[in-house]
C-alpha cells in the first residue's frame, strides 16, 4: 500500500512558476514508477508526466514538454512536478499516482492522491 498526499498547487500568473510535491508513505517507494497527471471538470484525466523507479527516465506530455520537470527523491519518498513558464491551459486539478510499471495511462496507475489545485490566471 502507498498513500500518497500532493501539496504546492495555488494561483500563480501566466508565465510564473509553480513547484507541486507528492509525499509517499511507505517504505517501497523506490520500486513505484511516479506519475503527474491533471484534470479539469467535464474532462477526462490526463498525462503530464512520469518518472521511473531510479529517476534516471522520464517522460512528458507534448503540452508541457520543455516547461515542466518532474523528479524523486528515494531517501525522503518524494516526488517533484516544477512547473515553469505556467498558461492558463495548464489549470487543473493536479494529482499524483503510483504504478509497478512505466506507463502514462491512468489505468495502469494503482495509488493515487488527494489532488492539488492549480490555477492560472492570464
Amino acid at each position: 500500500q502507498v498513500q500518497l498526499v500532493e501539496s504546492g498547487g495555488g494561483l500563480v500568473q501566466a508565465g510564473g512558476s509553480l513547484r507541486l510535491s507528492c509525499a509517499a508513505s511507505g517504505r517501497t517507494f523506490s520500486v513505484y514508477t511516479m506519475g503527474w497527471f491533471r484534470q479539469t471538470p467535464g474532462k477526462e484525466r490526463e498525462f503530464v508526466a512520469v518518472i521511473e523507479m531510479s529517476g534516471a527516465i522520464t517522460s512528458y506530455a507534448d503540452s508541457v514538454k520543455g516547461r515542466f520537470t518532474i523528479s524523486r527523491d528515494n531517501a525522503q519518498n518524494l516526488v517533484y512536478l516544477q512547473m515553469n513558464s505556467l498558461k492558463p491551459e495548464d489549470t487543473a486539478v493536479y494529482y499524483c499516482a503510483a504504478s509497478r510499471f512505466y506507463r502514462i495511462d491512468s489505468s495502469e496507475y494503482s495509488y493515487w492522491g488527494q489532488g492539488t489545485q492549480v490555477t492560472v490566471s492570464s
